[in-house]
């Protein structure tokens, strides 16, 4: 066959359209097939190197459409290209199988397996709540990263922590007192009481004794009670008091802090340091820290000034006994010292804080015997008698009144703030008080130039033991400017007689009583205030009458006689009358009538505390038998001078750490406890008392001024408590054995038969106000506007007399010359209805309270002292501070 008739092997789909998708397969990116597996003679030519514009490079003809259209064909498998790049695995965009993906024409069988997560959770390829359970390795590697974590935090919390020493925990610094003008008034800190001692200084029986007591396995220990810092976050955490440490480390490693912050922070750097300690420090170098360190009372810091504060002698010679004696204190000294700290817990009486002192000194003794520290003989020798320590004695300036001044203004402090005892006494506060030196002089030189002309221990016994108390507050602030606390710690006494509890107040309460006779009107005509010109019986021996109209009975259920100091018959006389001589038998109905939860009420308001208050709400309660300090007493009778405005009593008007100023001390309220009008008229009717009545030598002072007198049954106190409208002031004077602390009678005292409140207690009174009020005006009082309705008692005589309230009565017959307060009523235990004030279940039987009388003794019925203060003076519960909030 000639060469010109052989034909050019064509596609085997033929033309120009094969040609076309040849090409645009080409184009589209896609791989040709290798040579020869088509099958088709085409496959077998090579490329032409001469080809004609008609063939491309593989020798095939151009695609139909020419250039343009061949761009466009490449374009568009290029961005098919790059979407496949962009798709995550499986086809599916971000999956397997997806339509963009790189398995796309080839099924999702081919797809290829996608890049995992660097925390798989929730975790793909899982369904429902199988996605929330995280794997074994996600908790694994939590768990290693948590304890790295925390590894790593000890780690540096260990290496970033000191080791304490007992040196820099005995840098101790002063606190300082300033008076009202800002001006010091006394610097006293443990400074002073701080010395530090070598283990081999400290005897063998006080190391043992501590650690039978405190820490038993203390040589055999780590140092650090993971249970007891459990308990102690978890106590924070709840927002209570933490625990100390159990351990004797981790006691003188909180020992070294000079702040006490209850924080989780403090805690976690306490059990570094512990730690640390435990791994740094020898035993006996930790149990001399710890005893170097610890607050044993009375200011000592460190067993060696404990050793010389209660015994004298140096830590070196200190006995067994004496060690265990020293070891109890340290469960806590307020209520472990033999002394007693009435003044900041009632609790720790001298008698409470005795007996506990010796049952833990008995325990102790016992475990150290036990624990083999103490031979039989020992033991038996150490146990034969109680180490008594010695008296209390006076600081470095702590001596006169500036004691008792310091002792009020600390009080305060810890009763407004959480600040523990022994904080404040490391020292480091500034105290800002209210007390003015010129008057505080002024109250200090009153007592004694009475006490001098008056009394004359030396000479009659019974002038020894005489006591006096006194303060002076200012109506509508309740700034307390000075006070009298007594002898002065450098005299032995150490008892604050201004602010303690326990001298039964007398008829200084009648006020009480006519107030909520104003107030609260009387079961008869409840709710219409009692005139002072209503008449009742004050004759003496009276039976007292219940609202439901029968009579009080003793616990043999004879009737009940309520007694006078004299046998005068008064007849019906108005109250106003009735407390111008101080008489009793009209305010012991009087308070039955109104109600003793009333009168209990008012003097509330008046601000006397709930817990200073006699429980038993009997006749003799009208009269006097509770015990109010005479700080508070002082401020009830201010809210009279302030025409019913009361406010608290305060000592403190700032306070300052290291310069800072701390929370909690602002100036209280003032609030109206009482009507104006009610308060008005008490005051008129207590100007008459001093015009006219048992107050008269008072009248000395020269200016307006009210008040009232008060002497108790047996004479075993004697009040007198008055005020201008710039001063309120209270005295009180009582005898008290000094070993028990029971008061005594002071019948023959300064060589009279009887002291009446009158008498001494108003000398001291008007001496000082002299002094106090010097060159001050004289406003007087709001005029008082008549009150309420005459309410006379059952029997009175009718039609009452008119008769005006400005001029004083005057008796027809002598009055006694002691006038009658004496108080002898008896226990009713007051039932519900009682609750109310009034009710005809009001009754019980049985009983003698001690009340007021401003003279000698009367007949007693056959009955019980019901009181429970008349005879032994307590101390603290009626203070200025006690049960105050924080």
């Amino acid at each position: 066959m000639s060469e010109h008739r052989r034909k050019p092997p064509q596609p085997q789909e033929g033309g120009r359209a094969a040609a076309r998708r040849g090409q645009s397969g080409s184009s589209s990116g896609r791989r040709a097939a290798p040579r020869g597996a088509t099958g088709s003679s085409a496959d077998s030519y090579g490329s032409s190197s001469h080809g004609s514009d008609s063939y491309g490079s593989g020798g095939e003809e151009r695609p139909y459409g020419g250039r343009a259209e061949a761009r466009r064909a490449a374009q568009r498998g290029s961005s098919r290209r790059r979407a496949a790049d962009n798709t995550g695995p499986g086809g599916r965009r971000g999956g397997p199988g997806g339509p963009t993906g790189p398995g796309r024409g080839r099924g999702r069988a081919a797809a290829e397996p996608g890049k995992k997560r660097f925390i798989d959770y929730p975790r793909v390829g899982r369904y429902g709540w199988r996605r929330w359970v995280p794997s074994w390795k996600l908790v694994t590697g939590l768990f290693v990263g948590f304890v790295g974590t925390l590894v790593a935090m000890v780690g540096i919390g260990f290496a970033m922590v000191q080791i304490p020493s007992e040196n820099i925990a005995a840098k101790s610094q002063n606190n300082v007192y300033y008076w009202a003008d800002k001006s010091q008034m006394v610097a006293t800190g443990t400074g002073v009481n701080r010395q530090n001692v070598t283990i081999d200084k400290i005897p063998e029986a006080m190391q043992w004794a501590v650690i039978s007591a405190e820490n038993k396995s203390f040589y055999k220990d780590s140092g650090v009670d993971p249970m007891g810092i459990a308990r102690a976050l978890a106590n924070m955490a709840r927002g209570g008091q933490t625990q100390g440490g159990s351990t004797i480390t981790q006691q003188f490693v909180k020992n070294t802090y000079l702040s006490q912050d209850q924080t989780v922070t403090r805690k976690f750097k306490e059990m570094f340091i512990s730690i640390k300690v435990g791994t740094k420090l020898k035993k006996p170098q930790i149990l001399q820290g710890y005893l170097n360190t610890s607050y044993y009372g009375r200011g000592a810091y460190g067993i060696q000034a404990a050793a010389q504060t209660y015994y004298g002698k140096d830590a070196v010679n200190l006995k067994p006994s004496e060690c265990a004696f020293l070891a109890a204190l340290l469960k806590g000294p307020t209520y472990y010292d033999p002394a007693g700290n009435p003044d900041l817990d009632k609790a720790a009486s001298q008698a409470a804080n005795t007996q506990r002192s010796k049952e833990r000194w008995r325990w102790i003794l016992g475990e150290m015997h036990k624990d083999k520290h103490l031979t039989d003989e020992q033991y038996q020798e150490a146990l034969a008698k109680y180490p008594y320590p010695q008296g209390r004695k006076a600081t470095k300036g702590m001596t006169g009144q500036i004691s008792y001044l310091a002792d009020t203004a600390k009080k305060y402090v810890l009763n407004h703030s959480n600040i523990t005892e022994a904080d404040f006494d490391r020292g480091g506060y500034q105290i800002y008080t209210t007390f003015k030196k010129d008057k505080v002089n002024a109250l200090s030189a009153a007592v004694k130039k009475v006490q001098k002309e008056r009394l004359d221990p030396k000479h009659r016994s019974l002038d020894k033991y005489v006591q006096f108390g006194a303060a002076s507050v200012v109506p509508r602030d309740g700034a307390i400017v000075a006070l009298y606390g007594g002898d002065g710690y450098e005299n032995g006494h150490f008892t604050n007689n201004a602010d303690t509890s326990g001298v039964p107040v007398g008829s200084t309460w009648k006020p009480f009583v006519l107030a909520a006779a104003m107030e609260y009107g009387t079961s008869k005509q409840p709710g219409t205030p009692v005139s002072p010109l209503s008449k009742y019986n004050g004759n003496d021996h009276l039976k007292v009458v219940k609202p439901d109209g029968s009579y009080y009975l003793n616990k043999d259920n004879s009737y009940f006689f309520q007694n006078n100091e004299s046998p005068h018959k008064w007849g019906y006389i108005t109250l106003r009358k009735a407390m111008e001589q101080s008489i009793n038998t009209p305010f012991v109905q009087l308070g039955v009538d109104v109600g003793m939860t009333h009168v209990r009420d008012v003097a509330k308001s008046a601000g006397i505390l709930n817990q200073s208050m006699s429980q038993d709400l009997n006749p003799s309660f009208a009269i006097g038998t509770s015990t109010p300090s005479a700080i508070r007493m002082a401020d009830a009778y201010a809210t009279f001078a302030a025409s019913g405005n009361q406010a608290d009593p305060y000592s403190v008007t700032a306070l300052k750490k290291d310069g800072q100023d701390q929370p909690g001390f602002d100036k209280p309220k003032v609030k109206q406890a009482m009507d104006a009008d009610v308060a008005n008229n008490v005051t008129d009717v207590l100007q008459n008392v001093i015009q006219n009545g048992t107050g008269t030598n008072a009248k000395a002072l020269g200016r307006t001024a009210a008040g009232k007198t008060g002497t108790t049954d047996k004479n075993k106190s004697a009040w007198f408590v008055g005020y201008t409208q710039q001063l309120s002031t209270s005295v009180a004077m009582f005898r008290e054995n000094p070993k028990d602390h029971e008061l005594l009678s002071m019948n023959g005292t300064a060589g009279k038969d009887s002291i009446h409140g009158g008498d001494i207690p108003t000398l001291v009174w008007t001496e000082y106000m002299k002094a106090a009020l010097k060159n001050a005006n004289d406003p007087g009082f709001p005029e008082a506007t008549k009150i309420g309705e005459v309410q006379d008692e059952a029997g009175a005589p009718s039609p009452t007399p008119s008769v005006t309230i400005t001029p004083s009565e005057t008796p027809s017959d002598s009055p006694s010359p002691t006038p009658s307060e004496t108080a002898t009523s008896p226990s009713p235990s007051p039932s519900d209805s009682c609750q109310f004030g009034w009710g005809n279940n009001c009754n019980a039987t049985g009983g003698t309270g001690n009340g007021g009388t401003d003279g000698g003794t009367t007949p007693t019925p056959t009955a019980t002292d019901t009181t429970g203060t008349g005879n032994s003076r307590g101390n603290g519960n009626g203070g200025i501070f006690a049960g105050q909030n924080g």
